[in-house]
């Protein structure tokens, strides 16, 4: 098991570090945390965060919301490992974002839920903070800007009404690390009703009320998410598409283009030469 840890970015905003995993965690990890509050983004992979008693998984799809001085522990069954963008924010910035005082942050609902779903805005800014950092004209105001903006929109969406039990979190985490596990294979409901015992008329209730898409949007974002990280570096787009799990190219760029207003190729082409202009840096830096 590898981690390495490379600094982005460090300013009046906050820390900003890219977290990368390369192998699967055997067991869980030794004891941490973080003596500061932390907004966290995985990219790539799937793990449990483990605090008090929850876990919490943390895949494309979500945003993880650390509350500073609490011990966890991490898990991850992934063979590819994980990653994850972690901002460390100012607490003033912090602060100023939740409109809460220091003493109160830990009472915020985002820090007390401890995770919600990521959607296309916020996938987007991650991604393209990720490719940015590469970028020679990406200089400090413009990456302090873009880590607020990736904040803002980690920060601003309401939670979903429904608070789901013991039970529900843990039929819940179950199903995500199935459709990780195979995100680019074809699956029927079925399937996963059946990895995780339930009917899949309840399966199907309860994820959509508590994640807020259903199972199969849940997946299609899963590989849009991969896609967003993946397209600088893809020579071939159909086999791109084919490696994701869509059944084609011609869907692969439908589904990109409803959720980005943008076909893979036009992405792919501007970010590309960012990417591949010279060697990524392991301190700071930054992009969105």
């Amino acid at each position: 098991m590898t981690f390495e840890r490379a600094r982005l970015q460090g300013s009046a905003v906050g820390l900003v570090e890219d977290l990368r995993v390369r192998a699967q965690l055997n067991g869980h990890s030794p004891e941490g945390f973080s003596p500061e509050f932390q907004v966290c983004f995985p990219y790539r992979g799937l793990f449990v965060w483990h605090v008090n008693d929850e876990d919490v998984v943390g895949d494309p799809n979500q945003v993880l919301f650390v509350t500073g001085g609490e011990p966890y522990r991490l898990s991850a069954s992934c063979a590819d490992g994980y990653a994850e963008l972690i901002i460390t924010p100012e607490p003033d910035v912090l602060e100023e974002l939740v409109a809460e005082p220091g003493r109160r942050l830990a009472r915020h609902p985002l820090f007390q839920r401890r995770s919600r779903r990521a959607d296309l805005t916020v996938q987007r800014l991650r991604a393209c903070f990720l490719h940015r950092t590469v970028s020679e004209d990406f200089d400090d105001l413009s990456a302090d800007e873009h880590a607020l903006g990736l904040l803002r929109a980690a920060l601003d969406v309401p939670l979903a009404s429904h608070e789901p039990g013991s039970r529900t979190r843990r039929l819940i985490r179950r199903t995500k690390e199935f459709l990780e596990a195979n995100v680019s294979a074809s699956v029927r409901l079925r399937d996963v009703a059946r990895s995780v015992g339930a009917s899949p008329a309840y399966l199907t209730d309860v994820f959509r009320r508590v994640e807020g898409v259903p199972v199969h949007r849940y997946v299609i974002q899963l590989r849009l998410s991969r896609a967003l990280v993946e397209l600088p570096h893809a020579n071939d787009l159909t086999a791109l598409a084919f490696d994701l799990g869509f059944s084609s190219h011609s869907h692969f760029t439908v589904s990109f283009r409803r959720a980005f207003g943008c076909t893979p190729s036009q992405f792919r082409e501007k970010y590309h030469s960012r990417v591949h202009a010279r060697p990524a840096r392991q301190s700071p830096g930054a992009c969105s």
